[in-house]
């Protein structure tokens, strides 16, 4: 009898322990490295108050450089592509307890019509992952759910988590988190999105 109750037990954690993913173990590693990178663009950075964040989009806008944009998230930019396409990118952050945490961003091309080649939400995929390589470095790779019915591409420094995915036919989103504040799954449904 405690030959099948320990049978029973191993079975069950064997079959309880999911292995990890290259995601998880590269989350893992850089989270126990103790690096901590808050920079996000502009100036902005993830722990900055409201008031800072606002000051600095003001700085921006006195410049010329960051506009009101006429989206949920407010702030418009519009970087300087490595495909040279005019590209608009809209953000507004999240704060928990009045610190930004979460930086979530959505690019589009002005110039996108249905049927046009040069402005497909594949080429604006692959010039907003140039971007951010162009900001942070290489090391970004791809992930995705376990049915594949979604793809995502992401890069983890330390706490933070960048995520690029296509949002619908005409936009990009990318999210940046900090993982010191909130995980992912905390931000996201498991099931539907990678």
């Amino acid at each position: 009898m405690i030959k099948v109750f320990y049978v029973l037990g191993l079975l069950a954690l064997v079959l309880g322990c999911k292995p990890k993913t290259e995601f998880d173990k590269v989350k893992e590693r850089e989270l126990a490295s103790g690096k901590v990178v808050e920079d996000l663009f502009l100036d902005l950075h993830f722990g900055m108050g409201r008031k800072d964040f606002f000051g600095t989009c003001w700085e921006w806008n006195k410049k010329g450089v960051l506009t009101n944009g006429a989206h949920q998230l407010m702030v418009l930019y519009k970087p300087e592509m490595p495909s040279g396409k005019e590209t608009n990118m809209h953000f507004y952050p999240a704060f928990e307890d009045n610190k930004l945490f979460f930086m979530p961003m959505e690019f589009n091309y002005p110039a996108w019509f249905p049927g046009n080649e040069e402005y497909t939400v594949e080429k604006l995929m692959d010039d907003v992952v140039g971007l951010l390589e162009g900001w942070y470095g290489e090391g970004f790779f791809e992930v995705t759910n376990k049915n594949k019915t979604a793809r995502a591409i992401v890069r983890v420094d330390g706490n933070r988590l960048i995520r690029v995915f296509r949002k619908d036919i005409t936009n990009v989103r990318v999210e940046m988190l900090d993982l010191r504040v909130k995980d992912l799954p905390d931000m996201i449904n498991k099931d539907d999105d990678a």
